[in-house]
């Protein structure tokens, strides 16, 4: 009897994207209501992509490339 696949994580798949060089790109957050008193560099940042780096990466990469 063959073992069952492995399911991804649809959640995190939808948070994050595998870029083709293995990066881990997200979204960053605070940046959808309220944005009134904050300074439009701050949203400005707010619109750039980050990047998930270290442990954390390594083990999100494995929850959503299954």
């Amino acid at each position: 009897m063959a073992t069952q696949k492995m399911k991804s994580n649809r959640s995190a798949a939808k948070r994050f994207k595998l870029k083709p060089s293995g990066k881990l790109k997200r979204i960053k957050g605070n940046k959808h209501h309220g944005n009134v008193h904050k300074a439009q560099s701050r949203i400005r940042r707010l619109k750039e992509p980050g990047m998930v780096v270290g442990k954390k990466a390594r083990d999100l990469r494995k929850v959503i490339s299954t």
